[in-house]
């Protein structure tokens, strides 16, 4: 008989092979961990270097003297023994690991735990595959884990690290060799606050190498928080009409990707630098340095991310603007948000200044956005889960979306589509919480892949009026443009319009 001293002052009665059963002196693990191959052996190292106390289980008695030897509170005991716990106590046990390579013996375990110790106790096992792995979720097992999965989740983790180190390098790079040259950075037409705050990001970094930066639009920024948001954090825009681009050597396309395409840089135009989370689609583009991330839910988490990667300092007016960016494209993390995004946030939420968001939130509603909204609901057509509505002549773009979303709550529909027309296109905004429509792409089918785009959820269209400005009145052009935008999106969705 080997008698242990524990950590924590108690003692253990062990034999060679076995835990006795009728042994009742206890031993207070913070963390059992059932079964040291490698991949316990692996865990139980990271536990101990973050301080936990642990005692480990395993049926090799030459292992167990192995882990003795290195300090590791360890006993020999078969992990399926329902006799195991009479000898360890349990009550200020965090959780048990049931890690051992015999899936059969741990799910004998799993059921020893829940009818020895607790329904409660949080309790992780191992499992082979995922029959086992649901099997065990059946039994009440609160993680189950499959030790290759792991291990490609750790792999791929590390890639990503390798490659945003890749990317920060490269982007230092480029700054490094282009001081002194004054750089445009282009956003998306009639820009949101997403748009405008990873401009003002990617400035932010240029201003750290020493260059020069301008932030360029074209259209308007209409919408009543997108003009609050602008005011109130004091952003510096200039119209592509006042400024041109002749006066600088290098470009870059924030929150879009092709020079044209929804934005006001020239067709053709080299750009330097491309940073966007749209999918590209078939369209090709060459830059100097790109990053296009269509899983992440907006582009100023990749601003975010780089900011951090290049230890550029963020003002509480940088962290505000980026934060609204992100909760707006995201609609507050409902909507093609990804995990990269939460990170991005929980990093600026403490830096924001939140008396600045408050008002963000609750600007005023213009009467021309009150006056859409009205048309929207009063001209709308429902054909199956489908809404669309057009609302006539419009100043303000940006009240489609607001319009779209707003229909969307409407019972029984699952895509909406609200359109308008100015004094040269055509602009329609959608919005759709069907996981079998992928909006982004409808609009491509319907109006063409230059004219349309998005998201599965939330996509626009622009097209210009083109043969309909022949029309001979407005109510002409209004008619013709409502069978034409009607026809062409019911059809790219598989459906006629009950007019044809």
């Amino acid at each position: 008989m080997i008698i242990l001293t524990l950590n924590g002052g108690y003692f253990i009665n062990a034999v060679a092979k076995e835990v006795s059963p009728t042994d009742k002196t206890k031993v207070r693990p913070t963390y059992l961990i059932l079964g040291s191959g490698s991949f316990g052996f692996a865990l139980a190292k990271e536990l101990r270097e973050l301080g936990k106390e642990i005692i480990i289980v395993d049926k090799d008695s030459q292992k167990v003297e192995t882990l003795r030897e290195e300090a590791y509170d360890s006993l020999v005991g078969d992990v399926s023994d329902p006799g195991l716990f009479d000898v360890i106590n349990t009550k200020n046990l965090a959780g048990i690991l049931i890690l051992s390579s015999d899936p059969k013996a741990n799910k004998v375990a799993l059921s020893n735990v829940r009818k020895k110790i607790s329904q409660d106790i949080y309790c992780v096992v191992r499992a082979p595959d995922v029959i086992t792995m649901q099997e065990m979720e059946n039994m009440g097992a609160d993680l189950v884990i499959m030790p290759p999965r792991v291990v490609a989740k750790s792999l791929s983790r590390s890639l990503e690290r390798a490659e945003a180190m890749r990317r920060g390098n490269k982007l230092t790079q480029w700054f490094e060799s282009n001081k002194g040259k004054k750089l445009a950075i282009v956003v998306h037409n009639n820009p949101d606050p997403d748009s405008i705050s990873s401009a003002l990001a990617l400035q932010t970094v240029a201003d750290s190498f020493n260059v020069l930066a301008d932030i360029i639009y074209h259209g308007e920024i209409g919408h009543q928080e997108n003009k609050a948001f602008v005011n109130l954090l004091g952003i510096d825009l200039y119209r592509a009409e006042d400024v041109g681009f002749t006066g600088y050597e290098n470009y870059a396309l924030v929150d879009c990707s092709v020079p044209g395409a929804n934005n006001s840089l020239p067709h053709g135009t080299h750009v330097n630098i491309i940073i966007d989370h749209h999918p590209l689609g078939d369209a090709e583009i060459d830059a100097d340095f790109i990053d296009i991330r269509p899983n992440v839910g907006a582009t100023a988490t990749i601003l975010t991310k780089y900011l951090q990667e290049l230890n550029v300092d963020i003002s509480s007016d940088l962290a505000t603007a980026l934060l609204y960016g992100i909760r707006t494209d995201t609609l507050d993390f409902k909507r093609n948000t990804d995990s990269a995004d939460l990170s991005a946030a929980s990093y600026l939420y403490p830096l924001s200044d939140h008396d600045i968001l408050d008002q963000l939130e609750r600007p005023s509603m213009s009467i021309e956005t009150l006056d859409v909204l009205g048309e929207a609901i009063n001209n709308r057509q429902v054909i199956g889960s489908y809404l669309l509505s057009n609302v006539g002549s419009i100043r303000n773009r940006d009240a489609l979306p607001q319009a779209a979303d707003y229909l969307l709550n409407l019972e029984g529909i699952s895509t909406s589509i609200v359109f308008g027309v100015t004094d040269e296109k055509i602009y329609i905004s959608g919005r759709s919480n069907d996981i079998r429509v992928n909006l982004g792409d409808v609009m491509k089918r319907a109006f063409g892949d230059e004219a349309g785009g998005g998201h599965s959820t939330a996509a626009a269209a622009q097209i210009p009026l083109g043969v309909f400005s022949v029309a001979k009145d407005r109510q002409t052009l209004l008619r013709l443009v409502n069978e034409s935008v009607m026809k062409r999106f019911l059809t790219a969705v598989g459906m006629e319009d009950d007019d044809d």
